[in-house]
């Protein structure tokens, strides 16, 4: 009897024990995509640059956070260029970082949207297959937005077995760029009203951005590439249907109540009706929150105003907690009013 007894707590603590049944790993990440001419590594909730910033000068803080609020965080690989993501120097710089992606997985944020957005669903299946992940939210940061609805459009095409629960995008130019749109010749930079930093932000993208890429994404992100019957959000129809977004806009920089809306209020880059898609009909975009914050663009941008680095869109703390509540609220987000805050 005693030798049955134990035997019997034998099992029992073999069935207690660590290693008989393996930990389930959550299927749900966030996944953190880059803008314009920017560079980002590849990194994973547990490994991420040694040197320099984490995971680029867009991601770091917000990685940071949201890793904090017990989320798994991706940031996924993008280039100024094509190719695979290497370390890089000067501003922004990080170094040591986890191996990098192959370049077809790898976004290069001087393409073209399309082309991005094809990149980024490769990265997303590839978490699939890789690392087991079925659900993901995307926050873009500028144009990592759009390039976030390229690859959603991309993922619904190839009948992904990854879902999208939500988008957020931070600063993104929905209807475009007001910097794009005076080079493209449909905003004067009269509209600066003699704004110094107004007037040397439309010069230098035109001398820096949209001269050194003559095709790509510098040059779809002006307003007739985006907007109209034949434009680019016309057509993306029907792609966030399911999809609650949340839009995150920026108005450090304001002038008078009489002001061009397709300047004023911005963020430096983009002015807050584009970063909020004012314009963008529901059937482009259905479900939507909006918030809006004092910030800059980029801590670059609040870096060249002489401006704290979080004032800027993607170092407040205030954005931090507007991009969880996005994540957190997805589940329940269609059942709301298909217009929060816009």
């Amino acid at each position: 009897m005693r030798r049955i007894l134990s035997l019997f707590a034998a099992i029992l603590l073999a069935g207690c024990s660590d290693t008989a049944t393996p930990a389930h790993q959550p299927s749900r990440a966030v996944v953190l995509v880059s803008g314009l001419a920017s560079s980002s590594p590849y990194t994973t909730p547990d490994d991420s640059c040694a040197i320099g910033l984490a995971a680029g000068t867009d991601h770091t803080p917000l990685r940071q956070n949201l890793l904090a609020a017990r989320h798994l965080v991706f940031t996924a690989p993008a280039m100024a260029g094509s190719g695979q993501v290497h370390d890089t120097t000067g501003y922004g710089a990080f170094a040591s970082c986890p191996a990098p992606l192959p370049a077809a997985m790898t976004i290069d944020t001087t393409g073209s949207i399309d082309l991005a957005g094809e990149h980024l669903a490769r990265f997303i299946d590839w978490l699939h297959t890789e690392k087991k992940i079925d659900e993901v939210d995307l926050v873009g940061h500028s144009m990592g937005g759009l390039f976030s609805r390229a690859a959603i459009r991309t993922l619904l095409a190839d009948g992904s077995a990854v879902t999208v629960r939500s988008l957020t995008t931070i600063g993104t130019p929905w209807q475009g760029s007001y910097l794009a749109n005076y080079a493209e010749g449909t905003v004067p930079l009269s509209a600066c009203l003699g704004d110094q930093f107004c007037e040397s932000q439309m010069m230098g993208y035109t001398r820096d951005i949209a001269a050194a890429h003559i095709s790509g994404s510098a040059r779809e992100l002006g307003r007739s590439y985006l907007t109209g019957t034949k434009g680019w959000n016309t057509a993306q129809a029907g792609v966030l249907d399911r999809i609650p977004v949340t839009l995150i806009g920026g108005n450090r920089y304001t002038h008078a109540d009489s002001a061009d809306p397709a300047v004023w209020p911005n963020d430096g880059v983009v002015e807050l009706r584009s970063a909020l898609a004012r314009d963008v009909d529901d059937a482009v975009l259905p479900h939507r929150r909006c918030d809006t914050v004092d910030d800059s663009h980029s801590d670059y941008v609040s870096m060249i105003t002489n401006l704290k680095r979080d004032t800027a869109l993607t170092w407040d703390p205030r954005v931090f907690d507007a991009v969880t509540a996005a994540i957190d609220n997805a589940p329940k987000a269609l059942a709301g009013p298909n217009r929060q805050g816009c």
